[in-house]
C-alpha cells in the first residue's frame, strides 16, 4: 500500500521555511546592486530614511558611495518632488569641485543613487579636528564652492542647502559639494526677471534672512549667504548664528551683530561682511573672485 510522504508541521519546520524565504528575498535585493556590478561595503552615515554605504563598482574600477533610500520611511512629498528633481539635475552637472553622479537604481522599495566616493570626509570634519582653519586653506576650499556654486547658478541650477557637512573631501582635499536634495534646475533669469523661490529649505544656521522670514526670494543670492556662513565657519570655528535662537535669527543682519571672535586679514573680513549684507547688495562672483 503506497503510503504519503512524511512532512514535518512543526513550529519549528514552518519557521526554517519562512527564513528560507526571507533569505531568498534579501538575496535578490543583494543582487540588484551586484548585477550592475556595485558590492556593499560598510555604512559612512545613516539618516531618518537613507543610508549611505561605501561599495566597490566593478565597472568604475573603483569605490563609490550608494546612498540607499527606503520608499517606506522617506515622505511622500520627498519621494514624488525632491528625490526625482534631485537626480534630475545631478545627471546635468559635471564639475570638478561637484561629487560626480554615476547612476540611479529604483526597486519596488528603494532607490540606489550611485555616486562618487569622497574618502576624506568633510570640511565640518576638518574644522572640529583643527578647530578652525587657517586662511590659506580657507581661501583655496571658499574658491572651489565658489566657482562650483558659479557652475550651477549659469546652469540654471541652485543648491539650497550649502553648508559645511555637506562640503567633501577627496583624497587631494579638494572641497565636493554634495547633497542636492534640495536643489532646484530651471531657474535662469527670462527676459531680464530672475525667478523666485517659496520652497523654504535648508538649515536654520545657513539660511539668509528672507528665508527665515518666509518671503519669497532669489536662491542664487541665498546660496551667497549660505557661502559667507561656509567662510566664517571656516575662519573662525565656529557658526556665526545661533540657530536654536529663532528670534534672534530673525534679526539678522539689520539688528544682530556678527562677533568676530579675534582678528583676521581685513580682505577676509571684508568678505564675510560683504557676503552677509541683505540680499540686494550681496557681491556678484566677479566681485568675490577680486576680492
Amino acid at each position: 500500500m503506497a503510503t504519503a510522504p512524511i512532512t514535518d508541521n512543526s513550529p519549528k519546520s514552518l519557521l526554517k521555511t519562512v527564513e528560507g524565504k526571507n533569505d531568498e528575498k534579501l538575496e535578490k535585493k543583494l543582487t540588484i546592486l551586484e548585477s550592475h556590478g556595485y558590492t556593499l561595503g560598510k555604512t559612512i552615515g545613516t539618516g531618518s530614511y537613507a543610508t549611505v554605504k561605501i561599495a566597490k563598482s566593478n565597472r568604475h574600477d573603483c569605490q563609490v558611495a550608494v546612498k540607499i533610500v527606503s520608499k517606506f520611511q522617506a515622505p511622500g512629498d520627498y519621494l514624488k518632488k525632491f528625490l526625482p528633481r534631485e537626480i534630475e539635475v545631478v545627471k546635468g552637472l559635471k564639475h570638478p569641485n561637484l561629487i560626480r553622479f554615476l547612476q540611479a537604481i529604483e526597486t519596488t522599495h528603494r532607490v540606489y543613487i550611485i555616486m562618487e566616493y569622497a574618502r576624506c570626509g568633510s570640511l565640518l570634519d576638518m574644522i572640529r579636528r583643527d578647530t578652525f582653519i587657517d586662511e590659506f586653506r580657507s581661501r583655496r576650499w571658499f574658491r572651489q564652492l565658489l566657482e562650483a556654486i558659479d557652475y550651477c547658478h549659469g546652469r540654471g541650477v541652485v543648491h539650497r542647502d550649502i553648508k559645511c557637512e555637506n562640503l567633501l573631501m577627496d583624497q587631494n582635499f579638494n572641497i565636493k559639494l554634495s547633497d542636492f536634495g534640495f536643489a532646484r534646475g530651471q531657474m535662469k533669469s527670462k527676459n531680464g526677471i530672475a525667478p523666485l523661490s517659496e520652497t523654504f529649505c535648508g538649515s536654520y544656521a545657513y539660511a539668509s534672512p528672507e528665508i527665515l522670514k518666509g518671503v519669497p526670494y532669489l536662491p542664487q543670492l541665498s546660496d551667497v549667504w549660505s557661502m559667507g556662513v561656509v567662510l566664517y565657519a571656516m575662519v573662525y570655528g565656529r557658526l556665526p548664528f545661533d540657530d536654536t535662537n529663532y528670534s534672534q535669527l530673525l534679526k539678522v543682519p539689520s539688528k544682530y551683530k556678527i562677533k568676530l571672535y579675534f582678528l583676521k586679514n581685513q580682505t577676509c573680513l571684508k568678505l564675510v561682511v560683504h557676503l552677509s549684507h541683505e540680499y540686494l547688495y550681496r557681491n556678484e562672483y566677479d566681485c568675490i573672485l577680486i576680492t
